[in-house]
């Protein structure tokens, strides 16, 4: 990957210093991206964003304004990171106290993080989750979990697509009809 592809689009108040970015990829107004940080494929990273060094980004991701990507962040294929989502990289933070590295949070393959979401450090972001509007989410959340709240809490399961599946008597169903349980906080194809 290089910024050198000429399928890659940087604004021109953008300062973008990485090479390491995936054909097709957008960074708007005002963006900072370090050299260290690695973007893939067909990205749009909006207007008003920051990302550090040690920042993986796979293909297909969007990131959106006033999103701070710190330190330790590995976000797979297929995310949406909604606006002003708030990233936490250190929990014990002191001014001018650094850790010999920083807590790496993952975000796994078609997760959605709603707006002004706040994302600790340490934790993984399940494949497909759906993290709510405003939600505080401060463990690890599992695949397809629809999660809200300050602390967030499970409050349903969703589709790949991001639909709410439907439950009776303990059976969840999405729109096609496919069933599914929760074993130990799992959703499981039955």
């Amino acid at each position: 990957m290089s910024s050198l592809n000429p399928s890659v689009k940087i604004h021109s108040s953008a300062e973008v210093l990485t090479k390491n970015i995936g054909e097709g990829t957008m960074v708007w107004q005002f963006a900072v991206v370090l050299p260290g940080a690695s973007i893939g494929s067909h990205c749009n990273i909006n207007c008003h964003t920051f990302i550090e060094n040690d920042v993986q980004i796979g293909n297909n991701v969007t990131v959106k304004s006033g999103v701070y990507l710190w330190d330790g962040i590995n976000i797979e294929d297929n995310v949406f990171i909604g606006p002003n989502v708030t990233f936490v990289n250190d929990l014990y933070a002191r001014s001018k106290q650094y850790p010999v590295k920083f807590l790496q949070t993952i975000i796994k393959y078609g997760a959605t993080l709603g707006s002004n979401a706040t994302i600790l450090g340490g934790i993984t972001i399940g494949k497909f989750a759906l993290i709510g509007a405003g939600s505080v989410v401060t463990k690890s959340v599992t695949d397809f979990a629809m999660m809200v709240g300050n602390p967030a809490r499970i409050a349903g399961w969703v589709d790949e697509q991001g639909h709410k599946l439907s439950e009776t008597e303990g059976i969840w169903k999405n729109k096609a009809g496919n069933k599914f349980k929760v074993v130990n906080q799992q959703l499981i194809s039955i």
